[in-house]
């Protein structure tokens, strides 16, 4: 299936779920977010929160600096 991930299309098997999205773009778990379609999807559902065919996903991660 294509998603697109940050602005950029990807093909993810069949059945990915937003955990899947995610670990495409980065191994961190933690100071990540994700929105699907403009919905924000807590952390503790990406295990289970199936993306569909065109989905769009945002993934944010926290970046420290001064």
């Amino acid at each position: 299936m294509r998603v697109v991930i940050n602005g950029t299309a990807r093909e993810l098997p069949d059945g990915a779920t937003v955990a899947h999205a995610v670990r495409t773009l980065t191994d961190m778990t933690t100071g990540v977010a994700v929105a699907v379609n403009d919905e924000v999807v807590t952390r503790g559902t990406w295990d289970t929160t199936p993306l569909s065919e065109a989905d769009r996903v945002e993934v944010l991660t926290a970046v420290q600096g001064g």
